[in-house]
């Protein structure tokens, strides 16, 4: 049944207000906002007023002032993405280690030994920071001098207290 649905799925997505933007996306693409199909059959005076003539005069004003509505949708989405990235950044943790720290890195599922379960450890270590490749990246090696072949992200990482 999906081939029948979905021009009434596409019909909505079109219509609905995007948060980030506020405007739909057939007011952007033809600068003015469509009557549903459920609209028509209903008395409305914009219905009950439709005038062709009229109607192309005041579409092609509306697709003048289209750029205008473009640039607002572009202005909402630059400070909706400006909240989020804020948002998001409030709630990072700020790790900065130095060379020579002692870290430890986290167990993922990948080194997990399967036989511990889920008891296992879910740090191993320490580490000893040697470099860093750029800000969170950090090369590391065992207290024994071996390197590890691929960096670390901060966020995989913790100091490591003697």
């Amino acid at each position: 049944m999906w081939p029948e649905e979905l021009p009434s799925v596409l019909w909505t997505y079109r219509m609905t207000a995007r948060t980030p933007i506020g405007e739909t996306s057939f007011q952007l693409a033809y600068g003015s906002e469509a009557v549903i199909p459920a609209k028509v059959g209903l008395t409305s005076y914009r219905v009950m007023n439709h005038d062709e003539g009229k109607n192309d005069e005041a579409m092609r004003l509306q697709l003048d002032m289209v750029d205008e509505v473009r640039a607002t949708a572009e202005q909402r989405l630059a400070l909706y993405q400006n909240l989020m990235a804020r948002h998001y950044n409030s709630r990072v943790k700020c790790r900065d280690f130095q060379i020579g720290d002692l870290v430890l890195g986290k167990v993922t599922s990948a080194t997990k030994d399967p036989s511990q379960g889920k008891l296992g450890p879910t740090w191993e270590g320490p580490y000893r920071i040697t470099s860093w490749h750029k800000k969170g990246t950090y090369h590391l090696e065992t207290l024994d001098g071996k390197k590890l072949r691929h960096p670390w992200n901060a966020e995989h990482l913790k100091k490591y207290y003697q």
